[in-house]
């Protein structure tokens, strides 16, 4: 979807935006961060800078980290990669980053380009973040129930590995776990069933609708599968 002309900021604009909050910054100071790669402007087809709400944000954010961290800019650009990744920065320069799972600090972290970002996690932070060893994640990986996407793992993969963490405690293995999977599989495909000819449709109003139907069908469906579970278990009592 196109930006409207008027939802970019000219580096002027951007400036008088920033200036009540950062009096010493100029536009020679928001060059030189963009020339460090902490910001990415767009440019017209004669070169002039376009930048968006984003853009501003992400300016709001090392321009605090360094008046109120005193972080250096490598560390802040560390940090913005964590957030685009949808971590939470590490607290300790040099540790590592974490999950955001709620909402961090403001002053810190502008929801407006928190909220664009999909957590993307390497293997390493998979692995400390959910309590799961190396075998058990290979054993997931081995029945479907994680899939790497690209070079990370997102946010479901994280939330996986974490339950089977928590479920391994009375003796569930990931090969136990495979009903899931294929559970999950066929309500997939139901789903499809329903918005593929939303789909087809090829215009953003079915396209959304067709997102919307998909997450009102799952979160029925969780609540379908948690009350069968539920009266299963006290039918066996």
């Amino acid at each position: 979807m196109s930006v409207p002309a008027r939802a970019y900021l000219s580096i002027g604009e951007v400036l008088g935006k920033l200036r009540s909050d950062f009096p010493d910054v100029t536009i020679s100071k928001i060059r030189f961060l963009e020339s460090e790669g902490l910001i990415e402007p767009q440019r017209t087809p004669s070169g002039y800078r376009k930048f968006t709400t984003t853009d501003l944000e992400r300016l709001r954010y090392v321009l605090l980290a360094q008046r109120d961290q005193y972080l250096p800019l490598k560390v802040i650009k560390e940090n913005l990669e964590a957030i685009d990744r949808g971590l939470q920065p590490a607290s300790t320069p040099g540790n590592a980053p974490t999950p955001r799972l709620a909402t961090i600090d403001g002053s810190l972290a502008p929801s407006a380009f928190i909220e664009q970002t999909e957590m993307r996690l390497s293997r390493d932070e998979l692995l400390a973040n959910s309590g799961i060893t190396e075998e058990q994640l290979l054993e997931l990986e081995t029945y479907g129930l994680i899939q790497i996407r690209g070079r990370h793992y997102d946010g479901d993969a994280l939330t996986v590995a974490k339950v089977v963490a928590e479920i391994a405690a009375f003796g569930i293995e990931g090969r136990h776990l495979r009903a899931f999977k294929t559970a999950a599989d066929r309500e997939v495909g139901l789903v499809e069933q329903v918005i593929t000819p939303l789909l087809r449709q090829k215009n953003p109003e079915s396209k959304a609708r067709a997102q919307e139907v998909s997450r009102e069908i799952a979160s029925l469906s969780v609540r379908l599968h948690a009350a069968l579970v539920r009266s299963g278990l006290n039918r066996a009592r």
